[in-house]
C-alpha cells in the first residue's frame, strides 16, 4: 500500500473512532487480483443509528483533512452496511451481524490486514 493511501486509511479509522466504530481492519488490496480498490477499512457499529453516525464523522474528517469527497455511499436508507467509496479507500461500515453474514474479511482473507486496536 503506498503512503498515501495508508494516510487516506488513517484518516478514515481516525473519523470511525471520533464515533466509537470498533473491530476496525485495513485491508491492503495493492496487486491483488480482482480488487476494485487499493484498500478497504471495515468497522462496525452497534446499532443502526450508530453506523450513520460512524459515516457522517468519516465524511467530515476526510473533507476536513483531506478535502476528499466520497464518490459515492451506499447503505444509508438502513445503515446496516455502509460503503463509502473514496476510489483508493472504500469503508465499511456494519452492524455486527451484517459483518458476519457477509465475511468481507474473509473473502480477502490473503490480503495484508492491519487490526486497529479499539480505543476502549
Amino acid at each position: 500500500m503506498t503512503e498515501e493511501v495508508k494516510y487516506m486509511a488513517d484518516i478514515a479509522v481516525k473519523g470511525i473512532q471520533e464515533k466509537k466504530g470498533r473491530s476496525i481492519n485495513i485491508i491492503d488490496l495493492e496487486g491483488m487480483p480482482g480488487a476494485i480498490t487499493q484498500a478497504f477499512v471495515v468497522c462496525e457499529g452497534g446499532s443502526p443509528s450508530q453506523v450513520s453516525a460512524i459515516a457522517e464523522s468519516v465524511e467530515e474528517t476526510m473533507r476536513k483533512e483531506l478535502k476528499e469527497k466520497p464518490i459515492r455511499i451506499g447503505g444509508t436508507t438502513n445503515n446496516i452496511w455502509v460503503v463509502m467509496d473514496y476510489t483508493d479507500v472504500m469503508v465499511h461500515i456494519f452492524l455486527p451481524d451484517a459483518r458476519d453474514y457477509y465475511k468481507l474479511e474473509e473473502l480477502w482473507q490473503d490480503a495484508p490486514t492491519t487490526q486497529v486496536p479499539d480505543l476502549d
